[in-house]
């Protein structure tokens, strides 16, 4: 028997902002060291992050998520020392997969938007399957 999967306060709607600082780490200098930019790889965790921070709000003791796909525009770019404020909205909850859109803005541009899916997994069924993976693999 499947135990309970999340909290019923997750719904349709709900939405929370996380504001990141663009530090050098989450940067790229493709044209060149003064031109840093946010990387859109770096997005992409802090995205993932933000969605996984909020969701913990909602899951019962010993569940966790998983990022399992992200559809993204990376529109304008954000400079090393500016900040930005993802925003993440529940757009869908089936079961165990939620499906979230949002958006990335800096002080002067939307950066970023598109949708993002998680799937809540049993933190310890998913380590007993990773544990088993990596003993087939020699690991």
């Amino acid at each position: 028997m499947e135990k309970n999967v999340m909290k019923e306060s997750l719904v349709v709607g709900q939405s929370a902002t996380r504001r990141w600082v663009i530090d050098e780490g989450r940067t790229i200098g493709i044209l060149g060291p003064e031109s840093r930019v946010y990387a859109t790889p770096y997005l992409v965790y802090d995205l993932e992050t933000t969605c996984r921070e909020f969701l913990l709000e909602h899951l019962a003791p010993g569940e966790d998520t998983v990022g399992t796909r992200v559809e993204m525009d990376h529109a304008a770019p954000t400079p090393l020392g500016m900040w930005v404020d993802i925003t993440v909205t529940v757009a869908a909850v089936e079961g165990r997969a939620v499906t979230l859109a949002f958006t990335a803005a800096d002080a002067l541009d939307r950066v970023a938007s598109g949708r993002h899916s998680r799937f809540v997994v049993d933190v310890e069924k998913t380590r007993e399957r990773l544990m088993a993976k990596a003993r087939k693999a020699g690991l």
